[in-house]
């Protein structure tokens, strides 16, 4: 048996390195490592970067320099602590990281998270270790099956690769330098972890992907199964109430899929859908591969499957050579479209990308205030979408206990986040909540109906 040794992992970035993150401490628990909350008395600590946001690398190297300090005061007490960097910004600087921070052990790409054990040990004996090459080997094969202790301490939702990597070589994003070509895992395989979520008390999946309904897995036929033929097979394995997914492209958007959302309850009406820009020049500069008048048709097409369907959506403003008029289209986009909620960042290069190198850099002061015009509206559409669910009943995902004595806070379809007093014993159950009243980051309610807790079995979503 080995001794009990504690990791503490940091996470940067996407749902990808939330998901990540926790398979990181799965990997490591044979070993004989236990998760704890701060890096404080950590033997291992693991920062899982991620290289989307300006300055990414110079956050990282700030938390490394902090990290320095308590690896040096754990030496003068006479403990080792490893220290190890991971993900997109250690796939981006690989030995860099290493020669500019010396207090890092290791440096561990994206795909390669699964040989941490071996990596840790060497570190121990005092080597610095670089692997950052994309593996061909299937990483999730490799990786330990979570305890179904631990799947029940993490609660009753989970993320769930079953996809990685992009080959849309988008002119602003290093994706596709990071995580390399989209690859794809079997149906069965996830499936398998789906079904071992169920059994632990998941009760929400969300699938995630870079390129999230690219995804072409084999299916159990042999055959190479769309995005949309997956959703029915995972619908199908009993415990789970809801399924989502992020992150999608427009131009995946497969008849199969539009169909999911037509013909699976559990197949949540809230989609993200990231379109960047609302002109077309612009679109093209990006190197996104549809149009204005693409976009509006795949949204024409979700809605006329699914009419209660919601969306959200990415904005980046200030992309090189965006004119006032061009920024001007981004935002009609989003009246005549309608949000439920949006992500919306300023353009800031990110070295090796097309984009980094093109004329027209706009000045901060610029991309600054086009930010606040389009947030205005979109927190204008946010506010206006969830005023309008006070007074109607939705089904709530019951989540955790919140803050107060008898309140649990849950998610609605739309991951809206709810409050409601209800025993505790109800988490995990799905159940019709009158919404009451709206605050600044959630709503309020009121269980619409009372007595004994249905069968999970039974609830719909």
């Amino acid at each position: 048996m080995s001794e009990t040794r504690k990791l503490y992992v940091k996470s940067f970035g996407c749902q990808m390195n939330v998901y990540d993150s926790r398979r990181m401490a799965d990997v490591m628990a044979p070993s004989g490592f236990a998760e704890t909350d701060g890096p404080e008395g950590a033997d291992l600590v693991i920062l899982n970067t991620c290289h989307i946001r300006e300055k990414a690398a110079e956050k990282i190297y700030s938390e490394i320099g902090r990290l320095r300090v308590l690896k040096q005061e754990a030496a003068a007490a006479g403990r080792n602590v490893t220290i190890a960097v991971a993900g997109c910004v250690a796939q981006a600087e690989g030995q860099e990281i290493v020669r500019r921070a010396p207090a890092v052990d290791i440096v561990v790409g994206s795909q390669n998270y699964h040989r941490l054990p071996e990596m840790v040990a060497r570190a121990k004996g005092g080597a610095k270790i670089v692997d950052t090459d994309f593996p061909v080997e299937d990483r999730f094969d490799a990786l330990p099956t979570p305890k179904r202790e631990t799947i029940r301490s993490r609660g009753i939702a989970a993320f769930v690769t079953v996809q990685e990597g992009c080959d849309k070589f988008c002119t602003f994003c290093v994706v596709p330098y990071t995580r390399g070509a989209e690859v794809s895992r079997p149906v069965e395989k996830i499936a398998d972890e789906v079904m071992r979520l169920a059994d632990g008390g998941v009760r929400e999946i969300t699938l995630i992907g870079q390129n999230v309904n690219a995804y072409h897995g084999e299916g159990k036929d042999g055959r190479e199964w769309p995005f949309g033929k997956l959703m029915h097979r995972l619908a199908e394995i009993p415990g789970i109430a809801r399924i989502r997914y992020t992150t999608s492209h427009p131009n995946d958007m497969e008849d199969s899929l539009i169909a999911a959302h037509r013909d699976l309850p559990a197949l949540m009406p809230f989609l993200h859908l990231p379109v960047q820009s609302g002109n077309d020049r612009v679109l093209e500069a990006m190197n996104r591969r549809h149009t204005r008048a693409d976009y509006f048709a795949v949204i024409e097409r979700l809605r006329g499957a699914r009419p209660d369907i919601a969306l959200s959506s990415d904005f980046i403003v200030g992309f090189p050579g965006e004119t006032e008029a061009e920024f001007r289209d981004t935002l009609s986009l989003i009246e005549e479209v309608g949000f439920a909620s949006a992500y919306s960042f300023m353009y800031s290069p990110r070295p090796g990308t097309p984009a980094a190198e093109m004329d027209g850099q706009i000045a901060e002061p610029e991309k600054s205030e086009r930010l606040q015009r389009l947030q205005a509206i979109v927190n204008r559409q946010q506010k206006a979408f969830n005023a309008a669910a006070v007074g109607h009943t939705l089904n709530v995902l019951l989540e955790r206990p919140g803050r107060h004595p008898g309140q649990i806070v849950g998610k609605t379809p739309y991951m809206q986040a709810v409050q409601v007093m209800a025993p505790a014993e109800l988490i995990g159950s799905v159940l019709p909540v009158t919404i009451t009243d709206v605050g600044t980051f959630s709503l309020f309610g009121a269980l619409a109906q009372h007595g004994a807790t249905p069968s999970l079995a039974t609830l719909g979503a």
